[in-house]
């Protein structure tokens, strides 16, 4: 049994499976993918508020602990641009005012055993649908407010100043104050502005080479051949030599649900980017995503790196895009990453101290553009306005309450799309259309056929508490007519659930409308949604001859009792007849 039990881990899976063949594509592509995560992992540690050395520890045990739970064969782990701001946002406000280094990692530590936990917790509970809690255009704004946030938080670092502030006006009035004081550093300001120039130049003209290695290696160039620490440019210094030992970090209990609060919103962030990534990169390599199992991986990769001075961390597009390009064919591609790493931490820790720190600020700004897309957001203002005012809404969440609260807004604002949509659904009339089959709405087909006395109407969306009232008045309006309908029919194909409140709703609107001689009508309604409103006993009420399974049999049915003939629009009454029933959809009858 035991054998079973250890091929169930994603891990010795990929090892009993692996061909001999992708070695030497492994072990080439995880030499090129560490050029890309030392100094993104410094940069986004410091972008965390932590010292650099631990981007590099966080590194290598994410790497090591995705290679033995991750199912994905392509995925690279590690500190996120994304997530840099969430954790800082979290960590910062508990660090004394001295700023102690020590205990701002012992936080951060702590805060990624705390994502571990809520990532397994999550998977065990089957959760990875709270990745869809984000929908595209609040993920946009969110993603266009953090990029704008990271930007201005690196600006005084990349021309060799600091600013003190809280928040994002406070920092880029603080830069704009210590500008025009004269604060710059012109070296610092030259290896920063030099760094961000060479990354996007080789980025757009040579995309196979490692711009971010480059720059690196030219700045640690230019600051020993210049002597730029002499010139007031801030450098990395000796990191510490090996790994640093197991510790349990020590938190105090007062600073748990602060800490809790930002596991939550990495947790979800981290979610959604990872999910967003294995869809997109499992496509082209024809593997299947398994939602429950990552966030399982995810939370095994934070706890791993928790007790080693890591932080919580995600998945990389920009890195995995990499190891896929140097040819990739397993974790062991990272597993030779975090080897590599290892070996220089322990051979050569002196290799980066004449690193510039404005180099590591030209790497997160770079990044923090690649977060950034404007371009989906003026699509948003072309094709929906009040999907481009939620982008805008959690644009502005973020940019001016801060990341953690962002997300939150990010969160709400999509529930809240739903919910409205669910409260002010589209509802229209339907007519008969010459040369097209079936019923249409009477926006997009102005002169469809009506019967006199029968009124056809679609409500679209599941009859819920939230929207019962709106279908109630609607229907009253319908009937309130000189003369009156004799039936009105609802089209339900697109009602996928009827609650209680619905249901007592519907029971009185027929006794209502029977009083005056108005039939309702039920056509097209779904199994569940009929054996529910069976279950409610509305059946008592309503006459189960009353429901049809399709609209074309309740009309048949309409005109053998009437004898109606199908008459032009402008010769049915108005009111019913007109079109004119509410809704907030588009000229072309789509919600």
């Amino acid at each position: 049994m035991k054998p079973l039990r250890f091929r169930a881990v994603p891990g010795v899976r990929a090892l009993a499976s692996y061909r001999r063949a992708w070695l030497a594509k492994d072990l080439v592509a995880g030499v090129v993918l560490t050029t890309l995560l030392v100094p993104q992992g410094m940069a986004y540690a410091e972008l965390a508020g932590l010292p650099p050395i631990t981007g590099l520890y966080t590194t290598v045990l994410c790497l090591l602990g995705y290679a033995v739970a991750g199912p994905s064969r392509i995925l690279v782990l590690g500190p996120d641009s994304s997530l840099g701001p969430m954790i800082a946002a979290t960590v910062l406000p508990l660090v004394e005012a001295d700023g102690d280094p020590a205990r701002a990692v012992a936080l951060a530590s702590a805060l990624a055993l705390m994502v571990a936990a809520v990532m397994i917790l999550a998977s065990v509970a089957k959760l990875g649908f709270v990745a869809d809690l984000i929908s595209k255009p609040t993920m946009i704004g969110y993603m266009n407010g953090l990029a704008l946030t990271i930007l201005i938080g690196q600006l005084p670092k990349l021309l060799g100043f600091s600013v003190g502030a809280d928040d994002l006006v406070g920092e880029f009035t603080g830069f704009l104050r210590k500008l025009g004081e004269g604060a710059t550093v012109p070296a610092a300001a030259a290896v920063g502005c030099g760094g961000i120039l060479v990354i996007l130049v080789l980025q757009r003209f040579l995309p196979k080479v490692p711009a971010v290695l480059v720059m690196v290696v030219l700045s640690i160039a230019a600051a020993t051949v210049f002597d730029l620490g002499e010139h007031g440019v801030s450098l990395v210094g000796e990191l510490p030599e090996g790994l640093p030992p197991f510790t349990i970090p020590d938190v105090r209990l007062a600073d748990l649900s602060l800490l809790l609060a930002g596991a939550l919103g990495i947790a979800l962030v981290s979610l959604a980017d990872t999910i967003s990534n294995a869809s997109a990169f499992a496509a082209r390599q024809g593997q299947e995503v398994r939602g429950n199992q990552e966030m399982a991986a995810i939370g095994v990769a934070n706890l791993a790196a928790g007790p080693f001075q890591g932080f919580p961390v995600s998945t990389s597009g920009s890195r995995t895009a990499v190891a896929e390009r140097a040819g990739a064919r397993s974790q062991l591609t990272g597993v030779v990453g975090a080897v590599l790493i290892v070996l220089m931490l322990v051979l050569v820790p002196g290799l980066f101290r004449n690193l510039p720190q404005p180099a590591l600020a030209a790497v997160v700004i770079t990044a923090s553009l690649s977060l950034a897309d404007v371009p989906g957001a003026v699509r948003l203002w072309r094709q929906r306005r009040t999907e481009f005012l939620l982008c805008c809404a959690a644009f502005v969440g973020v940019a001016l309450i801060g990341v953690l609260a962002g997300i939150g807004v990010a969160v709400a604002l999509s529930v809240l799309n739903v919910f409205r949509r669910s409260w002010w659904p589209y509802r229209t009339v339907l007519g008969r259309v010459g040369g097209l089959e079936g019923y249409h709405d009477v926006r997009s087909h102005p002169a469809a056929q009506r019967l006199p006395g029968l009124v056809i109407y679609r409500f679209d969306a599941p009859l819920v508490f939230a929207n019962a009232r709106a279908f109630r008045d609607e229907i009253r309006r319908l009937a309130g007519t000189d003369p009156p309908p004799r039936w009105i029919l609802i089209a339900a194909e697109p009602m996928t659930d009827v609650d209680t409140t619905a249901a007592d709703m519907l029971e009185e609107l027929d006794e209502e409308l029977d009083a005056k001689g108005v039939r309702l009508v039920f056509a097209e309604l779904k199994d569940p949604v009929r054996r529910r409103i069976e279950q409610y006993g509305l059946t008592r009420t309503l006459d189960p001859r009353r429901f049809f399974p399709t609209v074309e049999g309740a009309v048949a049915a309409y005109r053998r009792r009437t004898g109606a003939e199908w008459a032009p629009a402008d010769e049915v009454r108005e009111g019913y007849g007109n079109g004119e029933a509410s809704g907030n959809g588009n000229a072309n009858g789509r919600p």
